[in-house]
């Protein structure tokens, strides 16, 4: 079996990570002297294992990120970390989800009491939890994963709940929205506009499941869709270092920013935090911060008019009247 790269080395970000990171997009500016700059696509809650042992594992409960971050001392000092990323344009968080979790199939498994969800609460942790068999199709990482029409009011409230933490935590609303696992019913994007949502982040191709069996094919490109209240996003450049994919990661990025400018389109860089996590594995941070400062280094050099802007910047930009 191939060992999953997020399971040997995905990890809550420390302080000494981040400062790492940003270690090397400074040491990059474009052609506004700008330093390289994450947009952080953030999930802003996990499960609050202390509550759902309490509750002698009946109920389901979240707890703020940064509740999280306080539970080891390596983590403790992460937010401010994140806060000093952002004073420096670094980093820009925008909302990625409430959970990574789909809690239907999270609540599914608490009712029946299935020993591998239990396993995982007792070590407070989740990895690797099976499908349940009548949602099929629906991962646990799946956030807003869809079998049942009836489960989308859930995801509405899931939704909204997400963007108020969101701006509770950071302090502003976030104006771009990536779902967890690309799921996400069509109905629900005009929740997200509601809720102060400017452009959604989608897949270029995918089979859309629309709940009870229905699905629909899409096809996506970056803009303002006719008939949509906001704007797509996709990105459209691959960069994962730390995952071997059969090809150098950073040459075939270069290919991909080469083939968007070709195309007078934005560069958007999709990539993981787990290309830049050490405190598992030291060799695994060292590679992936290597490779992202060669990119940024050959990027600046062949392209030197080039911008460094957040997505949310990006798509002020791009909705613009023409």
């Amino acid at each position: 079996m191939e060992k999953c790269k997020y399971m040997m080395n995905d990890a809550l970000e420390t302080p000494e990570e981040l400062f790492k990171l940003y270690e090397v997009l400074q040491s990059v500016t474009d052609s506004k002297g700008r330093p390289a700059c994450f947009t952080a696509n953030t999930i802003v809650a996990n499960p609050d294992f202390e509550r759902i042992r309490e509750s002698n594992y009946k109920n389901y409960y979240y707890e703020p990120f940064t509740k999280t971050y306080l539970r080891t001392k390596k983590t403790e000092n992460s937010f401010a970390a994140f806060q000093e990323g952002m004073a420096h344009r670094l980093f820009q968080p925008q909302l990625h989800g409430r959970e990574h979790v789909n809690i239907e199939l999270f609540e599914r498994k608490l009712r029946r009491r299935d020993p591998a969800l239990a396993a995982n609460l007792e070590q407070q942790c989740l990895a690797g939890l099976e499908d349940e068999s009548d949602m099929p199709g629906v991962g646990f990482t799946h956030a807003f994963g869809l079998y049942r029409a009836e489960s989308i009011e859930q995801h509405r409230e899931i939704l909204a709940e997400g963007l108020d933490l969101f701006e509770k935590v950071w302090g502003f609303r976030s104006r771009t929205f990536t779902p967890p696992a690309q799921r996400l019913h069509p109905s629900l994007f005009a929740d997200a506009v509601r809720g102060g949502v400017r452009a959604i982040d989608k897949p270029l191709h995918c089979i859309r499941r629309l709940g009870d069996a229905q699905s629909a094919r899409e096809i996506n490109r970056s803009g303002r869709q006719r008939g949509q209240g906001h704007v797509t996003v996709v990105r459209n450049v691959v960069f994962e270092p730390g995952k071997d994919m059969g090809f150098d990661p950073v040459e075939r990025a270069l290919q991909q920013v080469a083939a968007a400018f070709r195309w007078r389109r934005p560069a958007i860089i999709s990539s993981h935090r787990v290309n830049f996590c050490g405190h598992l594995e030291e060799a695994n941070r060292k590679h992936g911060l290597e490779a992202l400062r060669i990119l940024l280094e050959k990027i600046t050099a062949r392209w030197p008019d080039v911008e460094f802007v957040s997505v949310d910047k990006l798509v002020e930009q791009m909705d613009q009247p023409s």
